[in-house]
C-alpha cells in the first residue's frame, strides 16, 4: 500500500518513524532492534534516508591529492527491503539529487519497483562537504522537482531513453520535503512556497516536514499551503532535542529556530538526562497538540534511536 492510501484509510492520526542507513562496516541488526519496540505503535510506512557521496582526497603515489568519492551510509534500497520483509510493514526510500545521474535514479527506481517498493521520498539532499559551492555534478539534477518530473513520468511508462510509452508503468507514490521556517536557500517563505507548488504541480502526492519545535509555524505554514493551492497531506516532521549542544547545531544544520521557552529550559538542565527529559517532554505536548488538530500523521526523526521515541509514542497514541 502506498502511503496516500494509508493516509486517505487512516481513522485518526497515524504514526511514522524515520531511520539512517546503518554506517558502512557495521550490520543491519543494530537497525533492526531499533525498529522493532517501535512495532507496538504500528507504524504504516518507515523511512530510510539516502546520504550522497562526499569526496574525500587521498594521496598517490606519485605524490599528488586524488579525488575519491564515497559514501558513509550506502544500502538504503536494501535496507528497505530487509525492513519490509521482517516487519511486514512499507517502507519509503529516499533518494536524493547530488551524487546520481538521471540514468542511476532511473535504475534505482526499477530495482524498487522490482521489489515492490513504490514508495519514494524525493529530496534536494545535502551539498557536497567538500565542495558545498560547487552544487551537484553537471550530470545530476539540482531541484528534486526534477527527479519529481522524472518519477511521474516512469508512472505513465516513459523512461529516459524510450522514444514511445512502455507497456510497463511503475506506481510510485511520491513524497517531497516542506520547510515550515523555509529552506536556506530560498530568499523568503513565499517564494520557497512557489517552489513547493512547483513539486506538487509536477507530481508529488504528499509532504513531509523539515523538523520544526513551533507548532505555531506548522499551522501557519499548512494554511499558506492551502491558500496557495496545495491540498496534498502534509505531515509534520518531530524530534525530541537529547543534548544540551543541540540548541546550536540543529539551528545550524537544519536552519530552525529553537523556541526561546524550550532552549531555557535546557539551559537549565544539569546534566544530559535533564536535557533528555526536557526534549521528551516538549515533544509530547507538541505531538498531542497536532494530533489533536488532526494532523494525518506524526513522523518522528529517531536518529536510528528508538528510546525517546518510545516514551513519547506511549504518551501519545
Amino acid at each position: 500500500m502506498n502511503v496516500t492510501e494509508h493516509l486517505n484509510n487512516a481513522k485518526g492520526t497515524l504514526f511514522s518513524i524515520e531511520v539512517l542507513p546503518p554506517q558502512k562496516g557495521k550490520t543491519i541488526d543494530d537497525l533492526l532492534k531499533v525498529i522493532e519496540p517501535l512495532m507496538e505503535f504500528k507504524p504504516p510506512f518507515i523511512d530510510v534516508t539516502y546520504h550522497r557521496e562526499e569526496i574525500i582526497y587521498k594521496k598517490r603515489t606519485d605524490g599528488l591529492m586524488e579525488e575519491v568519492p564515497i559514501r558513509r551510509r550506502p544500502g538504503t534500497v536494501g535496507i528497505c527491503a530487509a525492513i519490509k520483509g521482517r516487519f511486514n510493514v512499507d517502507t519509503v526510500p529516499h533518494l536524493v539529487c547530488g551524487g546520481f545521474t538521471p540514468e542511476e535514479t532511473e535504475d534505482a527506481l526499477f530495482t524498487l519497483h522490482y521489489l515492490g517498493i513504490n514508495n519514494v521520498l524525493l529530496l534536494q539532499g545535502d551539498a557536497d562537504k567538500v565542495q558545498k559551492s560547487g552544487g551537484p555534478k553537471p550530470s545530476a539534477y539540482k531541484y528534486a522537482s526534477d527527479l519529481v518530473h522524472q518519477v511521474a513520468r516512469m508512472n505513465k511508462g516513459k523512461f529516459l531513453h524510450e522514444e514511445t510509452e512502455n507497456e510497463l508503468k511503475t506506481n510510485f507514490c511520491i513524497g517531497v520535503a516542506g520547510y515550515p521556517e523555509k529552506h536556506f536557500e530560498a530568499p523568503n517563505l513565499g517564494t520557497d512556497l512557489k517552489w513547493l507548488k512547483h513539486k506538487v504541480d509536477c507530481g508529488a502526492q504528499y509532504i513531509v516536514t523539515q523538523m520544526f519545535f513551533d507548532n505555531k509555524k506548522y499551522f501557519a505554514f499548512v494554511e499558506k499551503c492551502r491558500e496557495l493551492g496545495i491540498n496534498v497531506p502534509i505531515i509534520p516532521g518531530l524530534k525530541a532535542l537529547a543534548t544540551k549542544t543541540q540548541l546550536n547545531v540543529l539551528p545550524k544544520m537544519f536552519h530552525i529556530d529553537i523556541p526561546e521557552e524550550l532552549a531555557d529550559a535546557v539551559e537549565k538542565c544539569k546534566d544530559e538526562k535533564a536535557v533528555k527529559r526536557v526534549g521528551i517532554e516538549w515533544a509530547i505536548q507538541q505531538s498531542k497538540e497536532l494530533k489533536a488538530a488532526n494532523v494525518p500523521c506524526l513522523h518522528y526523526y529517531t536518529m536510528s534511536r528508538s528510546e525517546a521515541t518510545i516514551e513519547i509514542a506511549k504518551a501519545v497514541f
